[in-house]
């Protein structure tokens, strides 16, 4: 049969008792070597029996070193601990202090509202009503100084645009004054071109009274007594060139 599960519990035979300290003792000393072994940790064990005898155990150079390394960690968690607690206690002030203004504010504005009045004095309403006039005072002021500065920002605009028109106006005055330079100059051109065509065409040769000349030459040469020559047509007509003056 196999080995029961030992009650833990003390024993009362003084004898068994010492027997299984020796025991046990040994195996925890052996453990404790492995897992400083095994694990590389640093083990300190300290053991006292009832008849107060100290057995120990250390995995470094010596106990000191071990146990001074676990007394700072153990003051740096007391310290921690005791830091935590007051930081506690003071946060627990703190929103002590917090809910109380906002409470406060809170009710103020219940009242700027003009709710829950009716347990304030006539002194607190007095002041109640200056608090609102001096704010009613302070809006309009931001209200007025809001406005000039939209209107003096309108007006820079307004003259940005009345620039920029004057400008595409003058733009637009220039187009128009060299449309009307190219209309004359194309009229003009147009002009020279019809009287340059008018002077290259013949000019129309004019008919010449030949024949009343003719007639008062035969008449002189009668006169004298030259026979006078042969009549020639008097429609025919002759360039002014051809006609030699009398």
């Amino acid at each position: 049969m196999g080995r029961g599960r030992v009650q833990l519990k003390r024993i009362e035979n003084k004898i068994n008792r010492q027997v299984t300290f020796s025991k046990r003792r040994s195996g925890l000393l052996k453990k404790a070597h492995e897992i400083s072994v095994l694990c590389d940790a640093e083990v300190a064990l300290i053991v006292f029996s009832t008849k107060g005898k100290l057995f120990e155990y250390s995995s470094g150079s010596c106990m000191e070193r071990i146990l001074e390394r676990h007394e700072r960690f153990s003051y740096a968690e007391r310290q921690l601990a005791a830091h935590e607690t007051e930081q506690n206690g003071s946060w627990t002030l703190e929103h002590a202090k917090l809910k109380a203004r906002m409470e406060v504010l809170q009710r103020n504005q219940r009242h700027c509202m003009g709710q829950d009045l009716e347990n304030l004095s006539l002194k607190e309403l007095q002041n109640l009503e200056q608090q609102l006039d001096s704010a009613l005072k302070h809006i309009f002021d931001l209200q007025n100084q809001f406005m000039f500065e939209s209107i003096s920002e309108f007006q820079k605009k307004d003259k940005a645009l009345q620039a920029q028109n004057n400008i595409l106006a003058k733009k637009v005055k220039e187009e128009e004054e060299k449309e009307k330079e190219k209309v004359t100059v194309q009229q003009a051109l147009q002009n020279n071109s019809q009287d340059s065509s008018s002077m290259l065409l013949p000019q129309p040769m004019h008919s010449l009274n030949i024949r009343g000349t003719c007639e008062a030459r035969s008449n002189e040469r009668e006169e004298e007594g030259n026979p006078s020559p042969p009549h020639r047509d008097s429609n025919v007509l002759f360039p002014p060139c051809m006609i030699r003056p009398s």
